[in-house]
C-alpha cells in the first residue's frame, strides 16, 4: 500500500512539472506575441508610417476621367470635342421612411421632365437592384438633381458621369476627323491618328473623398480641381472649313446630278503639303457612326485603288522629259491605233478623225492621246520608266498623317513586257490611290519636289520630324510640262479653263476594274487633276467621281466642271491675284 501511495505522489508530481512547463511556454509565446506586436505598431506609427498614409488616401483619392483635346479647323472653328452627360440610377435597397419612391417622384420627375406616375411605378418595384431613371442628362439638369439630394440627404440616387464625344459641324470632314467611342475605345481618321496628342494630360490633380461622394477639402487642395477635368491637348488642322464647304457641296451636287456611286475632292497646298480640303462620298455623322455601313465610313481614297487613266500621261511626259528622251518641242508619232497580240489600242476620237499622224506634246495633252503617250511612254526602258514612277512616289504610301493608306500596285520591271509597258504609259497599267496622285503632281507644282501631305498642323519642331521634302524631277522639267499643260488648257474648250488664272491640268478617264478582279466593268472613273495659277503655284485639286451613270461620262463633262468651281471659288476664298491678263472693257 505504501508502494502505491508513493507512485501516486509521484505522478501528480510528474502532471504538475508538466503542467508548470506548459504554462512556462505559454508564457513565454504571450510575451513573444506581444513583443512583435509592439513592434509592428512601432514601425506602422513611428517608423514607417508613410506606405500606410499613402494607402489611406489612395482608398479616399478620386480624379475625374481625363477629357481628350478638341479638333479645330485651320481658323480655329471647332469641329470635335467632348461633352460630358450624366446618367441618374436609384438603388431601392436604401430606400427609408423618409425617403420614399413617392418623395423621390414628386422631388425629381418634373427636373428630368419625365412623367411622374411612370416613373413611380418604376422605382417602386424593389426586386430590381437599380433602376436606371434618365440617362445623358445635360450638366445643368444634373447641377438641379444634385441639389435635391444635398438638400434631402438622398442616399438611394447617384449619379454617373459620362463623356461623349461630339462633332459640332455634323457630316462635315467626317472622314478627316473620324470619329471616338469611350466605351470600346475605338477610332478612326484623326481622332486615331493623333490619339497620342489628343489624349496626352499634362497635369491631372487628385483630390480626396470620402466615402460618400464628399470633398476633403485641405490646406493643399485646389478648390478649383474637383470641378473641372483634366484634359488633352488640342489639335488644329490644315483644313479651311470654307474650303471644304465648297468641295463637298460641288461634289455632293455632281454626284446628285450625273447619279454617281461615289466622289472625292482633295484641295493641297504643293509647297508646304497642307491639305485644305478632303471631301469624300458617301459620307456620313460622326455623331453616329455606328448607323453607318463599313463601306461609308471607309477612307478610300486612301484605301482603294484605280486605273488613273489620262490624267496618268502627265507622269509618263514628265518621266521622259526628265530623262532627257523628250524636250518642250519633241514631235511625237500618233498613227491614231496600235495592235498588241489580241489587243488593239485606240485615241478614243480614232474613230471619227483617224491618224492625227505627227504631233506636238501640247497637242498630246490637249487631245488626251491614248497613243502619243503610249510612243512617248517606249522611249524609256522598263526599268528607266518604273524608276521614274518610284520617283513619283507610286507603290509606296504617301504618308499623310491618316490611317489605313494603301501602297498601291506596282509591278517590279521584271515582270513587265511590252504590253504593261504601253498600258502604263496612258493610266492602265498600275493602280493608284487618289492620294498617291495628289503627291506626285504636286513635284510639278512645287519647282520638283514633294512635300509629305498632312492633315495636321505641326510645330516647326514637328515638322522637321514629320514632314519629308523629296526632290523628284530637276525645277526646269517641272516648269516646261506646267507650260506645255497651260497651253492645252487655254488652246482648247474645256470645262476646266479658267478666265481669271492660268491653270496647268489634265482630266482622265478611265475603265473601272470588275468586282471579281476580271477584266472591266461598264463604268467610269472620271477625274481632273490641276494647279494654279500657273506662275506661282498655290494651289493643287484633285476631282475623281465613280461610276456617273447619267449623261456623257467622261473626265471633262464629269470630274471637270466640279474642278472648275473649286478652282474659282477658291480663288475668292484665298484671294489668289489672278495671273491671266483680263480684257479691256470699252465705256460707253
Amino acid at each position: 500500500m505504501g508502494y502505491v501511495k508513493e507512485k501516486t505522489e509521484s505522478n501528480k508530481g510528474d502532471r504538475s512539472r508538466r503542467c508548470n512547463n506548459v504554462t512556462n511556454w505559454l508564457d513565454i509565446l504571450y510575451v513573444f506575441i506581444i513583443v512583435i506586436l509592439l513592434i509592428h505598431l512601432t514601425i506602422l506609427q513611428i517608423i514607417d508610417p508613410h506606405r500606410y498614409r499613402e494607402r489611406g488616401k489612395m482608398q479616399r483619392a478620386s480624379h475625374d476621367f481625363e477629357l481628350r483635346g478638341d479638333i479645330y479647323d485651320r481658323n480655329g472653328i471647332k469641329l470635335a470635342t467632348d461633352r460630358i452627360y450624366y446618367n441618374i440610377y436609384v438603388r431601392p435597397v436604401d430606400y427609408s421612411k423618409r425617403e420614399t419612391p413617392e418623395k423621390i417622384t414628386k422631388l425629381i420627375a418634373p427636373v428630368l421632365n419625365l412623367n411622374e406616375k411612370i416613373l413611380l411605378k418604376k422605382i417602386s418595384n424593389r426586386n430590381i437592384k437599380i433602376h436606371a431613371v434618365k440617362k445623358n442628362v445635360d450638366r445643368d439638369t444634373a447641377q438641379k438633381v444634385m441639389k435635391i439630394i444635398s438638400k434631402n440627404n438622398f442616399r438611394s440616387i447617384s449619379l454617373d458621369k459620362k463623356d461623349v464625344r461630339e462633332y459640332p459641324q455634323g457630316i462635315f470632314a467626317s472622314h478627316v476627323l473620324g470619329f471616338y467611342n469611350f466605351d470600346a475605345g475605338v477610332s478612326d481618321g484623326v481622332e486615331y491618328s493623333a490619339r497620342d496628342k489628343l489624349e496626352h494630360v499634362v497635369k491631372a490633380t487628385g483630390y480626396q473623398q470620402t466615402r460618400d461622394g464628399k470633398i476633403i477639402y485641405k490646406f493643399s487642395t485646389d478648390p478649383v480641381a474637383p470641378t473641372m477635368n483634366p484634359k488633352g491637348l488640342d489639335v488644329t488642322l490644315t483644313i479651311d472649313a470654307a474650303i471644304q464647304h465648297v468641295c463637298e457641296k460641288e461634289l455632293f451636287k455632281m454626284i446628285k446630278e450625273k447619279r454617281a456611286l461615289r466622289g472625292a475632292a482633295i484641295v493641297m497646298n504643293p509647297k508646304n503639303g497642307e491639305i485644305l480640303a478632303y471631301a469624300v462620298y458617301p459620307t456620313y455623322d460622326p455623331n453616329h457612326f455606328q448607323k453607318a455601313s463599313n463601306n461609308t465610313i471607309k477612307n478610300w481614297p486612301l484605301t482603294d485603288v484605280y486605273p488613273p487613266g489620262s490624267t496618268f500621261k502627265i507622269i509618263t511626259v514628265t518621266s521622259a522629259m526628265e530623262l532627257g528622251k523628250i524636250n518642250e518641242h519633241s514631235i511625237i508619232k500618233d498613227q491614231g491605233r496600235i495592235k498588241f497580240g489580241n489587243y488593239t489600242i485606240e485615241n478614243y476620237d480614232y474613230k471619227q478623225k483617224g491618224a492625227p499622224g505627227n504631233i506636238n506634246l501640247v497637242y498630246l495633252f490637249e487631245h488626251s492621246s491614248n497613243i502619243g503617250s503610249v510612243n512617248v511612254g517606249y522611249l524609256m526602258t522598263h526599268k528607266e520608266f518604273y524608276s521614274m514612277l518610284k520617283k513619283f512616289g507610286f507603290g509606296n504610301k504617301s504618308g499623310i498623317d491618316l490611317p489605313g493608306e494603301s501602297s498601291g500596285l506596282l509591278a517590279s520591271p521584271k515582270y513587265w513586257d511590252k504590253g504593261l509597258h504601253m498600258t502604263m504609259s496612258y493610266g492602265y497599267g498600275t493602280s493608284v490611290s487618289i492620294m498617291q496622285m495628289v503627291s506626285a503632281v504636286s513635284a510639278l507644282a512645287n519647282n520638283g519636289v514633294r512635300v509629305t501631305p498632312h492633315i495636321i498642323k505641326y510645330t516647326p519642331e514637328e515638322e522637321e520630324e514629320r514632314i519629308k521634302h523629296i526632290p523628284t524631277i530637276t525645277p526646269q522639267t517641272a516648269k516646261t510640262i506646267t507650260k506645255l499643260l497651260v497651253q492645252s488648257v487655254n488652246n482648247g474648250k474645256s470645262t476646266i479653263k479658267s478666265d481669271r488664272y492660268n491653270i496647268a491640268a489634265k482630266t482622265g478617264t478611265s475603265r473601272k476594274p470588275a468586282a471579281n478582279g476580271r477584266g472591266y466593268s461598264g463604268t467610269m472613273y472620271t477625274s481632273t487633276i490641276g494647279y494654279f495659277p500657273a506662275d506661282d503655284p498655290q494651289v493643287l485639286v484633285y476631282v475623281v467621281i465613280d461610276s456617273a451613270t447619267k449623261g456623257a461620262v467622261w473626265g471633262n463633262t464629269v470630274a471637270g466642271p466640279v474642278f472648275h468651281e473649286i478652282t474659282e471659288q477658291i480663288g475668292r476664298i484665298l484671294d489668289i491675284k489672278p495671273d491671266k491678263a483680263q480684257p479691256v472693257t470699252k465705256k460707253n
